[in-house]
């Protein structure tokens, strides 16, 4: 059998064109179809499902709140609470006072420069330590007592990491006066103030240990002589 194709190349060309526009035209509106039900979801979401798990959290939160303002001394609770949290912070930042003791187990002379302390004072705000005592071996206990303080150093650390310092700057007396004590004897009242270096009660300080030197004099002669013996002219009286 044979066929004969009547329609002129051009009137295909025109049916396929056709076709091909009702392809695209068709597949436009798909996509289009599912964009705006993608849209739609997405709407539904935010504003449904989203909103549902919001009123849910809110419920949640109403609740929990409700609970913790049914527990008798809330605020005591939150209080301690949040002071536990702090705890170790709280820890590594205090003053280590105790060193104090180590402090006078280094500095106080032995007899016979008894040194009595009767008060101990500390200024954090000037970095200062005040004694008030009695010496009972008079102003030669003073004064042993007052240098031993310029000549001790503390050390801080080990090793290649060690830094030593002295204990004392600016070490002054005041308020000297003779009385005696409660057996009766003489004593010398007075009052010894010294700048401390921040290194000695703070709690990074690790390994600290004291050491004394005296500029190359450990004597007792030059411990028991007044520094200051030589330093004015002497008073003339009348008569001499």
């Amino acid at each position: 059998m044979i066929e004969i194709n009547l329609i002129p190349d051009v009137k295909q060309e025109l049916i396929r064109a056709q076709r091909t526009r009702a392809v695209v035209i068709s597949a436009a509106i798909i996509t289009g179809i599912i964009a705006v039900a993608t849209v739609v979801a997405l709407a539904g979401w935010v504003f449904g499902v989203q909103a549902l798990r919001q009123s849910v959290a809110d419920e949640a939160i109403k609740k929990g709140n409700e609970t913790l303002q049914s527990h008798t001394d809330l605020s005591k609770i939150l209080t301690i609470q949040n002071q536990l949290t702090r705890l170790s912070e709280l820890n590594n930042a205090k003053t280590v006072y105790s060193r104090v003791f180590d402090v006078l187990a280094s500095v106080i002379p032995p007899a016979p420069n008894d040194i009595q302390i009767s008060d101990l004072s500390i200024n954090d705000a000037t970095t200062t330590i005040t004694i008030e005592g009695q010496a009972v071996n008079n102003y030669p206990a003073l004064e042993v007592f007052k240098k031993t303080i310029a000549a001790t150093n503390i050390t801080v650390g080990e090793g290649d990491q060690a830094q030593t310092i002295p204990l004392a700057t600016s070490v002054s007396t005041s308020d000297v006066s003779f009385g005696e004590d409660s057996s009766g004897g003489n004593v010398l009242r007075f009052t010894l103030r010294f700048v401390y270096p921040p290194e000695l009660f703070s709690p990074l300080s690790t390994s600290l240990k004291f050491s004394r030197s005296n500029v190359g004099n450990v004597t007792d002669s030059y411990l028991d002589l007044p520094q200051t013996l030589f330093t004015t002219d002497p008073v003339q009286t009348e008569g001499n």
